[in-house]
């Protein structure tokens, strides 16, 4: 058995076997297979897609690609996990709000992945916090203050990390096999007893149709059931941003309003819809509207936003940032995106129509994806898999699609450390923005 054959294999449509899967796992876990090669295996996959057998048998080698985390001795431990978004600051909300309810919370998050954001990566952008840390500290830290969130650099599902940078750098990240076994493999590999998944479609998502994201669902559902992990998925739309803020330290600031209680509504359905499931998978309570009530009293009561505190401090974050976001060092360049051209030739347009009723303009379309790349292009995410990233720079939404517009209304702000792309970035996001 050698890698050249099983690429071939699979370049030529044709279902591999488990073995065979387990030695590509194996081999490239351990350095014996060079990344071009599992780029290879890699891109035919992504091309010619797996069978729900080659799935589930590629996810079950890249959880016993490491150790498999034993949480027991925590109780019931319930994991959240989305496939992605633009703007997506969930987890750094969501996880302390379950955590101030009595939900033991120990995830473990990724980086960025193309044009989506990572949970690491913003945690990352508070001065101090460690997200490497030990598995023992990491289940003692839950034992002390009920949560921690790390970065996947234990010996955890090793074989995924690796492919996941590659996926990133090779753009293969939208492919429904890859993404479930990945996502499967880290979730059976850190120990949960019950798995709660946000899938999501539209244009800022790697699923682009709702179709896709419950084909994806099933098969991360059916994955789990085979792993004895109780899994429910919940579809969330992702046609533009979520929030207001994209950009890691943004998201942060972000993140840290909505523990406030001043949360952005899309932001907060999303919440109360994961973490009321949350809460019921934990035994915490079978009515979900009720469970989305105890949530937002421990917003406005700021119980979660303490919860996260703890936590950035526990794990060696420094919490006056958390205290007070105007520390947290800020973009050389912040610039303003006004769109009167655009209004201007929807006036010119009424007027050679004749049009005599006075309507509004709103932002019709602002695609989620486009503007995932151009917090990519200003340095906030990854093209290549050893980038480094600027967690100042991204971009600040104070329009969004339904929000009317007039002239000289600020529609956004774009924030970066370069001022040739901060200025190509304001010219990119103006055509990014669709009026009506």
């Amino acid at each position: 058995m050698n890698i050249q054959e099983i690429i071939a294999k699979k370049r030529d449509e044709k279902e591999l076997t488990k073995e065979e899967i387990n030695f590509f796992i194996n081999e490239y876990t351990h350095g014996n297979i060079a990344d071009y090669q599992a780029s290879a295996l890699i891109m035919a996959i992504y091309l010619n897609g797996m069978s729900k057998e080659e799935t589930l048998n590629l996810t079950t080698a890249m959880a016993n690609s490491g150790d498999i985390l034993d949480l027991s001795e925590l109780g019931v431990v319930v994991d959240k996990h989305s496939t992605g978004g633009v703007g997506d600051k969930v987890t750094l909300i969501l996880m302390p709000v379950i955590a101030s309810l009595g939900v033991p919370v120990a995830k473990m998050s990724g980086r960025g992945l193309g044009y989506t954001g990572g949970t690491i990566d913003k945690l990352e952008s508070i001065p101090g916090y460690m997200v490497n840390i030990s598995e023992e500290e990491f289940i003692q830290n839950v034992k002390k203050i009920g949560i921690s969130l790390i970065g996947q650099t234990m010996n955890l599902a090793p074989a995924d990390k690796k492919i996941y940078a590659l996926r990133d750098a090779t753009s293969t990240t939208e492919s429904i096999p890859l993404i479930a076994s990945s996502i499967m493999s880290k979730k059976i590999a850190s120990g949960a007893n019950k798995i709660v998944l946000d899938v999501t479609y539209g244009r800022g998502a790697f699923m682009k149709t709702k179709e896709k994201a419950k084909k994806l669902a099933d098969e991360m559902v059916e994955i789990g059931k085979l792993a004895g992990r109780e899994t429910v998925t919940i579809l969330t739309p992702m046609e533009e941003p979520l929030g207001r803020n994209i950009g890691n330290t943004l998201e942060v600031i972000e993140a840290v309003e909505a523990l406030k209680g001043n949360i952005q509504d899309d932001v907060k359905e999303v919440i109360l819809d994961l973490g009321s499931n949350m809460l019921k998978l934990a035994g915490k309570g079978n009515d979900l509207e009720e469970n989305k009530r105890k949530m937002l009293e421990n917003i406005q009561n700021r119980k979660a936003l303490e919860k996260f505190k703890e936590l950035v401090q526990n794990q060696g974050g420094d919490i006056s940032y958390i205290e007070d976001t105007n520390k947290f060092e800020k973009a050389k360049y912040i610039l303003p995106v006004i769109l009167d051209k655009k209004i201007e030739e929807i006036t010119r347009q009424r007027e050679t129509n004749k049009e005599t009723t006075k309507q509004e303009v709103i932002v019709k379309q602002l695609k989620a994806e486009e503007i995932g790349k151009l917090s990519v292009f200003l340095g906030g995410g990854r093209i290549g898999k050893e980038d480094k990233i600027d967690p100042a720079v991204g971009i600040v939404l104070n329009k969004k699609i339904g929000d009317k517009i007039n002239k000289g209304d600020i529609v956004a702000y774009i924030h970066a450390n370069d001022k040739d792309k901060a200025e190509e970035a304001v010219r990119r996001l103006k055509e990014i923005y669709v009026l009506a």
